[in-house]
């Protein structure tokens, strides 16, 4: 039979509301008292309930965090799944859990509605913001806890974990037009994201900035996937005058470009220059390895984590926005452009 708050107040001689008491570590009950309690529902192998402990306190140590189901495949992101692995590690140590869901994008709304009438979680992370973006407004609209990782277009004022990617897109331009390339095309995930909007942003800073035109027949939007950045890689190379260095804005993209590029004949490296984002542990054993941007998956999930629980337990966070300045990687898969390729 299970030890029950009865027992163990048979035993230490105290009623059974100074025992729950004492076992929650309330301050009205003596340390005295308190050490005494917990010693000995030790030693007799009490095991708390853990939904009665959850009620008492309005918690259920547990976090949710719901997925459009058209990026279910995002959990075979390598990048993903680590930032992911960032969240996990951190809260366990709090006795925290992570439900992660997935919706339709047309339900998105009823879902969150559903999820926030349940009662169930303590808190929301959101993932992959858009410039508009009806998530955030609703959970402002119901004062519950949330950190998101990204930005949106406006109206920035919530707890958010993001990298600068205008700036660490700017980074390779840099790196891709002091090698001598003039001629940067630029594969693109879905530009209603807002990650995606400021790494395109980076790009068009740094033609700018380099005096190299902005050409909309060089910014192709697509996927997230290898299959896309291969699909818009062979695009690109059957234009008449195709461009010699391919900016990718996350690194399957640019593994899958690498794919169309050698299915052409071409050397990555030598005869194109392909550039990533995310530096993935692929991007480092890639052939030839990848020049990518880096960005710490793992500690921006903890970061993220760790404003969450804040929130909940009502403790203020250092920063409310916590913005990520990348690191350009550069390796092997960029270098100045051949002569055959060179734009005047």
């Amino acid at each position: 039979m299970p030890v029950t708050l009865k027992d163990i107040s048979q035993r230490v001689g105290k009623s059974v509301p100074t025992v729950s008491r004492a076992l929650a570590g309330f301050d009205d009950i003596s340390p005295q008292t308190r050490e005494l309690v917990q010693r000995v529902a030790a030693e007799m192998g009490y095991e708390p309930n853990i939904t009665a402990r959850n009620l008492q306190k309005q918690r259920t140590d547990t976090l949710a965090l719901i997925l459009p189901s058209a990026n279910t495949l995002r959990f075979s992101d390598p990048f993903f799944s680590e930032f992911l692995s960032g969240i996990v590690e951190y809260i366990a140590q709090f006795g925290y859990d992570l439900n992660i869901s997935t919706t339709d994008t047309e339900d998105e709304r009823e879902t969150y509605l559903r999820h926030l009438r349940s009662r169930r979680f303590d808190g929301f992370i959101v993932v992959r913001t858009k410039l508009q973006d009806a998530r955030i407004d609703l959970l402002r609209e119901h004062d519950v806890p949330f950190v998101a990782f990204g930005q949106t277009e406006v109206n920035n004022d919530f707890h958010l974990v993001d990298e600068d990617g205008r700036f660490g897109v700017k980074q390779v331009v840099d790196h891709l037009v002091g090698l001598g390339h003039t001629r940067l095309a630029c594969i693109a995930e879905p530009t209603n994201l807002t990650k995606s909007h400021h790494r395109v942003q980076g790009f068009i800073d740094g033609l700018l900035a380099h005096n190299i035109p902005v050409n909309p027949e060089l910014i192709i939007e697509t996927n997230f996937r290898q299959r896309s950045g291969r699909q818009a890689a062979k695009l690109l190379l059957e234009l008449p005058e195709p461009p010699t260095a391919l900016v990718a804005c996350n690194d399957l993209l640019a593994l899958g470009a690498m794919g169309a590029v050698q299915e052409h004949g071409l050397t990555v490296g030598k005869d194109i220059s392909i550039t990533g984002f995310d530096d993935i542990l692929l991007s480092e054993y890639a052939h030839p390895p990848l020049t990518t941007v880096h960005q710490p998956a793992s500690d921006m999930g903890s970061k993220v984590a760790e404003m969450l629980l804040n929130l909940i337990d009502g403790k203020p966070n250092e920063e409310k926005q916590v913005i990520i300045k990348p690191s350009l990687i550069i390796r092997q898969s960029t270098s100045a452009p051949s002569k055959g390729g060179e734009t005047p």
